[in-house]
């Protein structure tokens, strides 16, 4: 009988880490999160042990890879807030970046091969066309964004250099919760649209902001790729198969390939919940592109990956379920 693998999963106690790990366990390796608890939940590590510490420290990453011994790092760890990349780009360029080069090269001291990165289509910018494809122009617009595509580069200089191999995951808008409801999305503050939206249908905010009412899409408002984050969490499952395999480096894209406006996901939150979502409508943001949709076809042509949350209700179901037993209706 073959030792159980195990895997290093920084920012495991976070949103798409603690699916993540879920989705591990159940493809039978053991998750090792490493995370410092600054934004993860403790709550969230059902599946395997917490080791906390900070990216930056490297003892501290060398003591626990001693310890464990893991096939693989999938790395999640990182400051994600676009807004205050822009008022703090110090704070990300710290954590995200400097952080990551000390994982890196903490995995690359301690024979650690393989590597899995959450990046993001923050590190496309705004897009000249759509579908974004992995080889539309990489023009981050943020610090985040930008801090992301500099770990992807670092990642690219390792293999070369080492011989490593990794496969960095662009994901469009993570969504939904575990169907099972052991665990879901719990950001303070919160800026993703679903829980936002689902807050002000619970009566847990006034309202929610429609932030531009004008843009050149089929009803004025913005257009996202929402994919679930059980399906991301797949995603990183079958892209650990695929390095440990000996697929080479790869740069993949993760989403439905089409996109729902934010009049779309009230409508959708409207009909799961059976309650009236109370609106406000503000100007346009600085930044915010009219539509976001990627092409995930490589995804799926070299991971054999397909999303099997494909129907907005759905994804908006999941993320209720959880939001009421976690955040009730008041």
């Amino acid at each position: 009988m073959t030792a159980q693998k195990k895997v290093l999963v920084t920012g495991g106690a976070g949103y798409i880490g603690s699916h993540t790990c879920q989705a591990l366990a159940r493809a039978g390796y053991l998750p090792v999160v490493y995370d410092s608890l600054v934004y993860g939940h403790d709550w969230a590590v059902q599946w395997g042990p917490l080791e906390r510490g900070d990216i930056r420290d490297s003892a501290r990453l060398d003591e626990v890879m001693r310890l464990y011994e893991p096939c693989a790092v999938v790395h999640f760890a990182a400051f994600a807030y676009v807004g205050e990349s822009v008022h703090d780009p110090s704070k990300y360029y710290l954590n995200n970046v400097a952080g990551s080069l000390s994982l890196i090269d903490a995995a690359q001291r301690n024979g650690i091969a393989n590597f899995i990165f959450s990046s993001t289509c923050a590190t496309y910018g705004t897009p000249e066309r759509l579908p974004i494809t992995e080889d539309s122009p990489q023009n981050p617009i943020n610090p985040y964004g930008a801090s992301k595509l500099m770990v992807e580069r670092m990642l690219e200089d390792f293999a070369a250099a080492y011989g490593s191999r990794f496969i960095a995951l662009r994901y469009f808008n993570a969504a939904g919760c575990d169907a099972d409801g052991r665990i879901g999305e719990d950001h303070d503050p919160e800026t993703h649209l679903i829980p936002l939206v689902l807050d002000a249908a619970s009566g847990r905010r006034p309202d929610v902001t429609v932030f531009g009412l004008d843009y050149d899409t089929r009803d004025g408002t913005c257009i996202r790729d929402y994919v679930h984050v059980c399906d991301l969490a797949s995603a990183h499952v079958l892209a650990l198969g695929a390095l440990l395999s000996g697929q080479p480096s790869a740069k993949l894209n993760l989403g439905l390939g089409y996109g729902f406006s934010v009049l779309d996901v009230i409508n959708s939150v409207e009909r799961v919940t059976g309650l009236k979502v109370p609106v406000v409508h503000g100007a346009r943001r600085a930044g915010d592109p009219a539509a976001l949709v990627s092409d995930p076809t490589r995804a799926m042509a070299a991971l054999g990956w397909k999303p099997a949350f494909t129907d907005l209700d759905r994804i908006v179901e999941t993320a209720w379920a959880w939001h009421q037993k976690h955040r009730p209706v008041r």
